[in-house]
Formats: structure tokens, sequence, C-alpha cells
């Protein structure tokens, strides 16, 4: 159970139609999203999509050009930072090489004028909830990746701010270290309540940590769903492709069905929802092989158009076999290619594609 002196209480926060230019530059346009109080939201995105831009507008770091910024009801859109009752870690987790982890830590709470005493009642509670209380008398240079990581939440966390803005924290992290530090950020953020916005160009980081993602592309929102909804009910092809590994296929409706209208229509199935089949609707010609170990992931063709389909390793497939397909009907999607959006209407029209 997490000490009281550690626990928060998250505010929500809401964005209105958000937007950041600078001349003729747009880098987030008119962004409406909600994120509730005690919740964990993921920014994702490629490169460039404003996610970072985004985060900075709600810490009060970058400015606002049009919409507003409401923390637990109240505007905020021009508040300083440090009227914004805020924590935030970055990228380069900003340590003072000069000082001792424990230095490090309480370095905000001493600017604060917090009294002696309890600073080293909060940072003996905050070390122990970190597994650091046998390094605060280290340096920044003499600990691991990790460990750094973990010094730059404990003075995010021993602030006891609502709201807590984290901004690609683990992209400086090898692969293990990163399933690590998912894990205690996720359990550190629900044991203490505060509401978390997290910035990452990772999916996994994304779809394993958060309660709500905010996708966005080229500053727009594609999407803000749970990760559940966002991997089975992709609102555009964008948000279908960007989600899943490897991603969904998009492939154009009139290679598979001749219905009326099929020319601007794209048929979306994941390559782990498709399955040998004798006799099934979908009949392709096998151009590569992958090996994964427990599967294999077999690249084809339809009628021109390319397509993944992720196989149990035990069964034989090479290229330039010919292999029938088959696939459950709540695995099929139809997006509109023309407005890029979702058509659940038409998915009936393309049912037979899941019948042999």
């Amino acid at each position: 159970m997490v000490d009281a002196m550690l626990a928060s209480t998250g505010k929500p926060i809401r964005l209105e139609a958000v937007t950041r230019r600078w001349d003729e530059t747009v880098a987030v346009d008119a962004l409406t999203v909600d994120m509730a109080a005690g919740s964990f939201t993921a920014l994702l995105g490629p490169s460039g999509c404003g996610k970072s831009t985004t985060l900075r507008m709600v810490a009060g770091l970058e400015s606002v050009s049009e919409g507003r910024i409401l923390i637990d009801d109240e505007d905020v859109t021009t508040r300083s930072p440090s009227k914004r009752d805020l924590s935030m870690v970055f990228q380069s987790y900003a340590l003072f090489p000069h000082l001792s982890v424990a230095e490090n830590i309480i370095f905000g709470l001493k600017v604060r004028r917090v009294s002696r005493s309890e600073r080293d009642e909060r940072l003996q509670k905050v070390a122990d909830l970190l597994g650091l209380s046998q390094l605060l008398e280290r340096k920044p240079g003499q600990l691991s990746g990790g460990q750094q990581q973990r010094v730059a939440l404990g003075r995010a966390i021993i602030a006891e701010k609502p709201i807590c803005l984290m901004d690609e924290p683990l992209s400086n992290l090898d692969a293990k270290l990163r399933h690590e530090m998912r894990l205690e950020i996720r359990s550190l953020q629900q044991q203490l309540g505060f509401t978390m916005i997290y910035v990452t160009h990772d999916q996994v980081e994304a779809i394993t940590m958060a309660d709500q993602v905010v996708l966005l592309n080229s500053g727009r929102l594609e999407q803000a769903a749970s990760p559940r909804d966002l991997y089975q009910k992709p609102a555009s092809p964008f948000a279908a492709r960007f989600i899943g590994t490897p991603p969904m296929n998009l492939i154009p409706a009139s290679a598979l069905n001749k219905t009326s209208g099929a020319s601007s229509l794209l048929i979306g199935v994941r390559p782990e929802a498709m399955h040998l089949q004798d006799g099934g609707p979908v009949s392709a010609s096998v151009r590569a092989v992958e090996y994964l170990g427990a599967d294999l992931l077999a690249d084809c063709e339809i009628d021109g158009a390319p397509f993944q389909v992720r196989l149990p390793a035990r069964r034989t497939v090479v290229p330039g076999d010919r292999i029938e397909l088959g696939f459950e009907a709540d695995a099929l999607h139809v997006f509109d290619a023309d407005t890029g959006r979702r058509r659940d209407d038409l998915i009936s029209e393309f049912g037979a594609l899941t019948r042999s």
C-alpha cells in the first residue's frame, strides 16, 4: 500500500480545438481530447506528428495559437508552467551531474523551500518505492540508464503533483530495460493515482501502458480510444496500419470483390486473423517467408495486391506455393480510400469473403 504522503489525486485535462502554428506551419491542428482524472493517456504517432508539441502546450512550455487547455475545469491556457500544478520527466533525464541522487531528487523541494524534515521524509519514501535507497549518495555518472531514469521519476513523484507529463522517457534504454520500466511506470501511476500524459512513437509502449491512446498524424487527431478499441476497430487506414505488428493488410476491394463502387474501398484484415483453409475464399501466391520461431510470416499476393499472413511455424509454406485462406467475419474491416474513414455499413457487402 502506498503511504498517504505519496498518494496523489489526479486532475482531469481537456484540450479544446488546440492549435499550434508557426507562420504557415501547423504543428497541431484543432486537437480536442479529454483525459480523465487519474488516467494514463499516451500520445502516439510518427516523428513530426505534433505529440511533443501537444505535451509542451499542456506543460505551458509552448504557447497555444488557438483553442483552450483546461485542468480540473480551469482554463490554464495562458498560465506559466509553475502555475499548472504538474511535474515532467524529459527524454534526457535532465539530471545535475555534480549532485548526488538524493540531491537531484529533492532539488525541486529545496527551490520551493520545503522544510528539511519533510524533504527527508519524502525522499526516504520515494527512494524505497523506486529501489534507490542504496544509491542516494552516488552521482548520475555512476548509475546505469535504468537507474538514472528512476532518479528522474523520483524527482517527479516527490513533488506530489496531480499531473505527470513524460516525453519519450524510455527511448535511451535498451529493449530489456524498456520492458522493465514500462511495468514500473504503469504500476507507479496506478498506485499514486496521478493523471499521466506520456509521449511515445512506440506502439508497444502505448498499447501496453495506456488507458487511452491519442493517435496523431500530421498534427491532426486520427483516433482517441482504448488500446483494445484502437486495435480491434481502427477509425482510418492510418490507424489500421500504425497499430499492430505486422500492420493490418489493406487490399483494394476490387481485388477481392466486384461489388459496385469497390474501386474506392479498402478491405482490411490483420495477418494474424487469417488461416489456411482448403477451399477458402481467398487464394494467394506466396512470394517470401520469414521464420519467426513459433510462427512464420508469409508475404503473399492476390491479384497484384501484396499482403501478409501469420501462420503457425509447423505448417510448411514456401515461396511459389499457392495457398487458400479464410478468416472470421468479425476480422473484416472496410475503409473508404477517398475519405480515409471506416465504413462499417458496407461490411455485409463483403460477407462472402469470409465463407468458402
